[in-house]
């Protein structure tokens, strides 16, 4: 892929290289959301194409979907060069769209917001800089400590605690693996397929549609997760039963203190795998990484999904926004 060029501004292709430039500004934040990482970034990148430049000291990570050009995330450096960063930043996708409409920057952490509404002690900058960007408050990021999740004490987790007893009472011969990118890749494409099938079955006709969009994209970010799971430094487990796999998850390590679950899917028609695969990969997450938290991500909208994840009650929600230009 070659360069893009914006007016004098040349961004570079966001490839499976780019891991090492941007890993060196991830690591100098403290953030719990998940997209700040590479992989989150790099596998969900579908019918789009990701660039990146290095302005005003920081990573910005743009992405063009239809001609028109976006950011993925917020610059990332130090806080004294993010604000023109951002101004910068939507000079270059005004320059690129063809309409301002179209520039916006997503999953912008709240301390980033924070720092580019107050980034001046001039009073009249500050509404100056609120007139002319609109913020908005998107999805929140579910985070749970991990100890929880792995003894689900409490009568708010009997519900748990009964679907996974259930599970290993009906499927005693289940076996655990952990993952390997080219033992599994054929059965995980095909468990993903059969869970798509399964959930368009149960689904609403109008929400059935909104869930397909979005199909595409779940499919190629597992095709990318499988094909570069060793660089991109992920781990996860499998699961069968009969000698046939029913479940698999993956994740990694956002930083000290927390992990993140990327992908999850269980067959739909095996009650308590879902419940079982989860409580399980908590384990691992804290044996591998010794973290004390775990990321599931957002719920993208989806009202059964926000149901799932605050059923097992989420130790904190992380706002994430979405600046765009008035």
């Amino acid at each position: 892929m070659a360069n893009l060029s914006v007016g004098k501004q040349q961004l570079k292709p966001f490839t499976i290289d780019s891991k090492s430039v941007i890993e060196k500004y991830l690591l100098k934040l403290s953030v719990d959301i998940s997209d700040y990482t590479f992989a989150a970034n790099y596998i969900w990148l579908a019918n789009s194409s990701g660039f990146y430049a290095i302005i005003n000291k920081c990573f910005c990570l743009f992405v063009m979907t239809g001609g028109e050009l976006t950011m993925l995330l917020p610059p990332l450096g130090k806080k004294k060069y993010i604000t023109d960063s951002i101004v910068e930043c939507f000079a270059i996708m005004n320059e690129n769209n063809s309409s301002p409409y179209y520039a916006r920057i997503d999953y912008v952490q709240e301390s980033m917001i924070e720092e580019f509404v107050q980034s001046t002690d001039e009073v009249g900058s500050m509404f100056e800089m609120l007139e002319n960007y609109l913020v908005e408050k998107k999805l929140v990021d579910y985070i749970y400590q991990v100890d929880a999740l792995i003894n689900l004490r409490g009568n708010s987790y009997h519900t748990k605690r009964t679907e996974i007893n259930k599970f290993i009472k009906s499927y005693s011969d289940y076996a655990i693996e952990t993952l390997d990118s080219t033992k599994h890749a054929d059965e995980i494409i095909g468990l993903f397929n059969k869970w798509v099938s399964d959930r368009v079955k149960y689904m609403p006709k109008e929400e059935a549609e909104v869930f397909l969009e979005g199909i595409h994209q779940e499919r190629h970010a597992i095709k990318q997760m499988l094909k570069h799971y060793e660089l991109l430094n992920l781990i996860g487990i499998v699961i069968y039963i009969n000698d046939e796999l029913k479940g698999f998850t993956v994740g990694e390590k956002i930083n000290g203190d927390t992990a993140s679950v990327i992908i999850e899917k269980t067959d739909f028609e095996v009650l308590g795998c879902a419940q079982f695969i989860f409580r399980e990969f908590s384990k691992v997450l804290k044996e591998h990484y010794g973290v004390m938290l775990i990321n599931v991500g957002d719920d993208m909208g989806f009202e059964n999904l926000k149901k799932v994840k605050m059923s097992y009650r989420p130790f904190r929600l992380i706002p994430k926004y979405t600046i765009y230009q008035k």
